[in-house]
Parts: structure tokens; C-alpha cells; sequence
């Protein structure tokens, strides 16, 4: 079973997200992207922005994301599977892209299995986690924003009990 085992605030530069961007129609059979992460690895794309971020060396974390923008309407959810860049970074040809003001964010580190999913799909555990921790508003503009964050080597190597974190963090309204 899953569990958040620490919340913290952190503050973001202004970023551009360059990725792939997706809507509830692109969900799979299971309600989520794993699909399109699937897709999106056995296509290369993953390797494009890896190279395109080397350029910027320790500046930038180099984490994949799965970034999600929301209103209250019903085409207004996106998915991204992306990285962080530099605002000014040119997108290269294929990608979408989004830019970010920078601000505070409420991030939660979920602890537990990959493999049966048990991470995935906190988001309202994390948003009630962060408001009991007095981290405002998670509104901004008028969206939500959160995302998943695979850092290594938190997500990328398993505990002894067959574990990993996933950041999960959502930006907090000004």
C-alpha cells in the first residue's frame, strides 16, 4: 500500500514543459496514460529531450514528468509526459510545449510499489496532505497544475522491500 512519507514546499524558476501533450480521450483502458508513457519510450522520444537537456547540465533537473493542467470544464484536462526546461529553450519539431511561471510548490513523496500501481492515483491524498500541512491554495490562475516527478534515483531503484518514491507535486495559487 502506498504511503506519503514527507511534504515539503519548494520553489521552481519560471520552466518551459516541451513534451507530448494529451487529453481524456488518450486515457487507456485503465483510466490513466501508462499507454502513452509505453508509446512514448518505444518511439525515442524520451531520448530526444534527454539530449536536448544535457545542454544544460546540473542547471536543470533532468527528471521525466507527467504534468497535468485542469480546470472545471470538461475538455479541460491535459496530460504532458515531458521534461523541465529553460524558458527561452527552442522546442524542437514533434513536441508541444507550455510555459510556467515560476512559484512555490507543494510537493509530496509517495512511497510504494511501481508495480502494483498503489503509487499512482493520489492526487487527492497529496492535495489534502498539503493544505493540512497550510500550504494554501492549489489553485492558480484559475487551474490546478501537478505532477509526477521521476527522480532518480528515488523512483528509479527499488528498496529491499521492492519500493520506490514518486514525487508528486502541485503548484500552489499566489
Amino acid at each position: 500500500m502506498a504511503e506519503i512519507i514527507k511534504t515539503y514546499k519548494e520553489t521552481l524558476p519560471a520552466v518551459r514543459l516541451i513534451g507530448t501533450r494529451y487529453g481524456n480521450n488518450d486515457r487507456d483502458e485503465y483510466g490513466g496514460y501508462g499507454g502513452k508513457w509505453g508509446e512514448w519510450f518505444q518511439s525515442g522520444q524520451e531520448s530526444s529531450l534527454s539530449n536536448l537537456h544535457k545542454q544544460f547540465g546540473k542547471d536543470m533537473d533532468g527528471s521525466y514528468l507527467g504534468f497535468m493542467r485542469c480546470n472545471n470544464t470538461d475538455d479541460g484536462f491535459e496530460y504532458w509526459i515531458g521534461m523541465f526546461f529553460p524558458q527561452d529553450t527552442a522546442v524542437p519539431e514533434g513536441y508541444d510545449f507550455l510555459d510556467v511561471d515560476g512559484g512555490e510548490v507543494g510537493v509530496c513523496w509517495i512511497k510504494g510499489s511501481h508495480d502494483d500501481g498503489s503509487i499512482y492515483g493520489m492526487h487527492g491524498d497529496c492535495a489534502e496532505a498539503l493544505k493540512k500541512n497550510n500550504m494554501g491554495d492549489l489553485i492558480r490562475d484559475g487551474y490546478m497544475y501537478s505532477f509526477e516527478r521521476y527522480s532518480c534515483p528515488r523512483f528509479t531503484e527499488k528498496d529491499s522491500d521492492g519500493n520506490v518514491i514518486l514525487d508528486y507535486g502541485i503548484y500552489l495559487g499566489k
